[in-house]
């Protein structure tokens, strides 16, 4: 109970561009800037709050790589998807399953998730400036968040909306 008032307390996270470490793999930004599909894989480091941006045509495997990312599973893998001949943004959130310690703190995952789903959103809008640039309607696309839980409670997948609107949530 204590971790979750500490949690909320915390106030909205802030996205800090100097943070943002973006690596462009077999999307080549020269010949084709702002080309779609795209799939992005996002992590982020505990200790100094960097976070890291892969964008490619697949998740970058190799970034999940390491005993922290197998443990934790605190990366966001998102992607541009056409449903019904809209585009729509895609974010899978690995809440538990996989080892105990994940369901033990299943809830608290989910909260954090959550509270810091708005920040993962402007990290990607400004990662990708180019794909935003060429498809300005791209942030009007919908965003469907999916919770991967083997709780019940917290598998789920939510609508959150227009990016542009999704990414300013607090």
């Amino acid at each position: 109970m204590v971790i979750t008032k500490a949690v909320r307390f915390s106030g909205p996270p802030k996205f800090e561009a100097s943070k943002l470490k973006v690596v462009f793999l077999g999307v080549d930004q020269e010949k084709h800037p702002g080309t779609i599909p795209r799939t992005y894989t996002l992590t982020h480091s505990d200790i100094t709050a960097d976070l890291n941006l892969a964008i490619s045509h697949s998740i970058n495997r190799n970034q999940l790589q390491g005993w922290y990312n197998k443990l934790q599973r605190d990366y966001v893998i998102a992607e541009w998807k056409k449903v019904q001949g809209k585009m729509s943004l895609h974010v899978h959130c690995h809440i538990s399953g996989g080892h105990l310690l994940l369901n033990l703190v299943a809830g608290l995952r989910f909260h954090i998730f959550q509270k810091e789903l708005p920040l993962v959103l402007k990290a990607l809008i400004y990662g990708d400036g180019v794909l935003f640039k060429k498809h300005p309607e791209l942030k009007r696309s919908l965003v469907w968040v999916y919770f991967h839980s083997n709780l019940k409670e917290y598998n789920r997948v939510e609508c959150w909306g227009p990016l542009q609107d999704a990414a300013q949530v607090v």
